[in-house]
C-alpha cells in the first residue's frame, strides 16, 4: 500500500506548505537527508495556544500534535517533489511541548505525530526523538515540533 493510500484510508488530505511567520525556509535538503523546520500546532487555522499542566491535557496535546504531523507531511511532500513514496526513512523528530515546570508527560504528548508517521510510512516512520518541555513557544502555540527524513 502506497504512502497516499495509507492517508486516503486515515482520511487525511495534506495541507499546502506554510509561509513561513519569520525569517526561515519551510525545509532544507542536504544529500539524501531533508530537515523541516519547526511547525507549530494549529486549530481551526489558527495557533493552538495553551500551556501544559495549565488550560490543555495530555490527550488534547496527542491530537494536537497529530495534527503538526499532517501539516510536516505536507512540507515533506512538496520537499520530495510531490512524492512522499520517496521517504526512504523518518530519521528524528523534535518535539517541543509548552509546559508548566511540573508537567512531564510531553512523550506522551509527542506520541500523537510519532504514531501517525508510523501509521502511514509503515517501518520507515520509526524514528529516533526527542521532546522538551519548554517555558513558551511561538505565538503561544502548545506544540512545536521538527522532522528529519532521508529521502531514496
Amino acid at each position: 500500500m502506497s504512502v497516499y493510500d495509507k492517508l486516503s484510508a486515515l482520511n487525511i488530505t495534506l495541507p499546502p506548505v506554510a509561509v513561513p511567520a519569520a525569517a526561515y525556509v519551510p525545509f532544507v535538503q542536504t544529500g539524501n537527508l531533508v530537515f523541516l523546520s519547526g511547525h507549530i500546532a494549529r486549530k481551526d487555522g489558527k495557533p493552538w495556544a495553551a500551556q501544559f499542566g495549565r488550560n490543555i491535557t495530555t490527550e488534547e496535546g496527542k491530537l494536537a500534535a497529530r495534527a503538526v504531523a499532517i501539516d510536516l507531511m505536507g512540507t515533506l511532500h512538496a520537499a520530495c517533489g510531490g512524492d512522499l513514496n520517496r521517504v526512504k526513512r523518518i530519521v528524528k523528530l523534535m518535539s517541543l511541548v509548552n509546559s508548566t515546570g511540573d508537567y512531564t508527560e510531553q512523550h506522551l504528548v509527542t506520541n500523537g505525530a510519532s504514531e501517525l508517521l508510523g501509521e502511514v510510512f509503515g517501518e520507515a516512520g520509526l524514528h529516533a526523538r526527542s521532546a522538551f518541555g519548554v517555558a513558551q513557544i511561538p505565538l503561544g502555540a502548545c506544540v512545536e515540533i521538527e522532522l528529519i527524513a532521508e529521502l531514496a
